[in-house]
């Protein structure tokens, strides 16, 4: 009977389900031979679980009454009990019984030791691998990997050093853990110190150099192994499809004496990300067996390509579709702009986890639906899933793109309380969202309190100055991160020249656009152009403007076409005007920006006749004018309203109480510039 019980408890302690742990021991009890054991007092585990002793109540619920019925002095279950409570991640409870032990050995210790490591307590299982009577292998491993695991190499190599016997287990761990934190050379010194090598050791070196992108050191291991298997062959395999060598990769694949499931998939994830998907086709039809990975792999392939009617034909034929496959389903159908078909995917799905919620919530931001998104985040949170970090960072872009301050505000709130305002990810978002949202000191604040701002996070603030018209602050923040020696990208530039071009700093733009080329080597895009020719445009220098997109190296954009224009319209430039819109109507022939810019133009010019044949233009083209929009948050509730727009609920109201401000702005001396139509 004792070996029973401490067998149930030896299953519970490996994850087994209590309930099932009783029915096991139940269904292999006999219970004459049992029910006068005295040790359980006619104890008896039925299959749910519970031991009830017969003719009374006295019920077992869970494994810690029952441990609490075995012999004090029985070792095997003392150490289940420790082994169940550190798996559950109850350390406290297991250091409380492992300190009450009335003798332990080896693997008690050594389960502690592991415990306290897992949970990143590696003062603690130093101090019990030093009081450890004895110790043997397993004991030095554990130690050291917890070491390794938390980042603490040179302690795990000092210990090394110290290990008496060292196995295979421990040269090849901390071959290991070497090339996961990038030291590829301590790597390479013990793999050349290693008394014997087995498979993994050499399989070790081999996808340690591929991941740290040592594709030739890699290649010549895979050629000096005394034999290889399938491991070697696919992580080979596998660093060429991740380089782009995707033709070294096929010859390879050709090569491979065996493949398994995992060597055909990497061979087709290696085709879809190039975007050869009638080549992984191909493949996938030959494969022999395939898995949900391999499926997932052509799934998401033809989902990226845009090819969605070849995707949903797998996905309809694929069984046992994991959350993966749907996930890449919806993303896809989202980056075709078909959120209607990524809804209807989310709605069948049985059971929703954070990554199917992340997909529609993207989905619906990444098409402008950030009301949508804000809606589902609703949802999410009233189904009772917890969002993480992906989630708070596309709602607060949600709640950016409408300027909803209130909701931004509120998520700001669940990410402090959550503890997560640590993340440099979320740090940048919060500024974004702040700036956008017109809260520029909010915005000032939440940069301030980033530990260590990094490029992403001076870009944020800058771009967020510029686009208030603060351009004197921009560029005091952009000198601020040039004297902490953060490196600008090219988009810091466009938010210096923005910022140049709201001050009206003509020179100091042109030093940063030198700055650009000379110090820093990134070559202008059409986005720094635009910036230069609305610097020049708005300080009235509109033939150096025109100069500027003249000497462009590539045919300027439609933003450059259109900050000509805005600048052309400030200072009633005709003719300049009708040289950009020109321009501007061959690039975008049914964008009826430039039409009505230069109808503006045109109006504030007095010069009616050429508004007429402009209006002409955009009706003979087809060209509508897509109707005004605007929106205002209440009570965290987006209302947007259309020209004309009469759906709102509250309408009649609305238009009564505009009625009002117009008669009151009316009497007040107020007169409509009609200038601009």
């Amino acid at each position: 009977m004792l070996g029973k019980l401490n067998g149930i408890l030896c299953l519970h302690a490996n994850n087994v389900p209590w309930g099932t742990c009783g029915h096991i021991f139940s269904s292999n009890l006999k219970s004459r031979k049992y029910a006068k054991t005295k040790m359980i007092d006619r104890h008896v585990v039925p299959s749910d679980g519970r031991a009830v002793r017969h003719g009374m109540a006295d019920r077992v619920e869970n494994p810690q009454q029952l441990f609490q019925m075995l012999p004090k002095g029985n070792l095997f279950s003392w150490n289940s009990m420790i082994t169940k409570y550190v798996t559950d991640g109850k350390i406290d409870d297991a250091a409380y019984l492992f300190d009450r032990m009335p003798q332990r050995n080896v693997v008690s210790w050594t389960s502690m030791i592991s415990g306290f490591c897992q949970h990143g307590l590696l003062d603690d299982a130093r101090q019990l691998f030093d009081k450890m009577p004895e110790r043997d292998v397993i004991a030095w491993n554990s130690m050291i990997t917890g070491y390794a695991k938390n980042g603490r190499m040179e302690d795990a190599r000092l210990l090394f050093d110290e290990m008496p016997e060292r196995d295979m287990v421990t040269w090849n761990s901390m071959i290991r853990r070497y090339m996961q934190c990038g030291s590829v050379e301590d790597a390479s010194e013990l793999f050349e110190k290693m008394p014997h090598r087995d498979m993994t050791s050499w399989n070790s070196m081999i996808v340690g150099y591929c991941q740290n992108g040592k594709i030739e050191d890699a290649r010549h291991m895979f050629d000096e192994m005394p034999q290889r298997n399938v491991v070697s062959w696919t992580a080979m395999l596998t660093a060429y499809n991740q380089l782009g060598n995707i033709e070294d990769a096929l010859q390879l694949f050709d090569k491979m004496p065996k493949r398994n499931v995992v060597s055909w998939t990497a061979m087709i994830s290696g085709y879809t990300q190039r975007g050869r998907m009638e080549d992984a086709q191909q493949l996938f039809d030959k494969m022999p067996v395939r898995n949900v990975v391999s499926w997932n792999a052509m799934i998401a392939g033809y989902a990226r390509e845009g090819k969605m009617l070849e995707a949903q034909r797998l996905f309809d034929k694929m069984s046992g579709r994991d959350v993966v496959s749907w996930t890449s389903m919806i993303s896809g159908y989202a980056q075709s702009g078909k959120m209607d078909d990524a809804r209807a995917l989310f709605d069948r799905i049985q059971r929703h986890d954070v990554i199917a919620w992340n997909a529609i919530i993207a989905g619906y931001t990444q098409n402008g639906q950030g009301q949508a998104s804000l809606t589902m985040f609703s949802k999410m949170l009233g189904a009772g899933m917890k969002p993480d970090l992906s989630t708070l960072v596309t709602i607060l872009s949600a709640s950016a793109s409408l300027a909803a301050l209130q909701q931004g505000k509120q998520v700001h709130k669940h990410i402090i309380s959550s503890g997560l305002m640590s993340n440099s990810s979320l740090g940048n978002a919060i500024v974004t969202m702040y700036a956008k949202c017109g809260s520029i000191e909010d915005a000032r604040k939440s940069f301030n309190r980033i530990h260590e701002p990094n490029l992403v996070s001076w870009n944020a603030m800058i771009s967020g100055y510029a686009q208030h018209g603060l351009g004197s602050e921009a560029l005091e923040v952009f000198e601020q991160m040039q004297q902490t020696g953060t490196k600008p990208d090219h988009i810091t530039f466009v938010g210096g020249l923005s910022g140049c071009s709201h001050a009206g700093l003509v020179d100091k733009g042109f030093q940063y656009f030198e700055l650009m080329t000379n110090s820093y080597g990134i070559q202008p895009a059409a986005e720094h152009y635009a910036c230069m020719v609305d610097l020049l445009g708005r300080s009235g220098y509109l033939d150096e403007a025109k100069d500027v997109i003249i000497k462009m190296p590539f045919e300027p954009d439609a933003v450059v076409w259109v900050s000509l224009l805005g600048a052309c319209r400030v200072h009633g430039n005709t003719e300049l005007a009708k040289w950009a819109a020109e321009h501007l109507v061959e690039l975008q022939p049914q964008d009826a920006t430039p039409y009505v810019l230069l109808s503006n133009i045109y109006a504030a010019a007095g010069r009616w006749d050429d508004v007429a044949k402009v209006r002409k233009l955009m009706k003979d083209g087809g060209v509508e004018k897509e109707p005004g929009c605007s929106w205002i948050e209440i009570k965290s509730k987006v209302h947007s309203f259309l020209v004309g727009d009469r759906s709102h609920p509250q309408t009649e109201e609305i238009y009564a109480t505009l009625e009002r401000l117009a008669g009151s702005m009316e009497k007040a001396g107020y007169v409509p510039d009609t200038n601009v139509l």
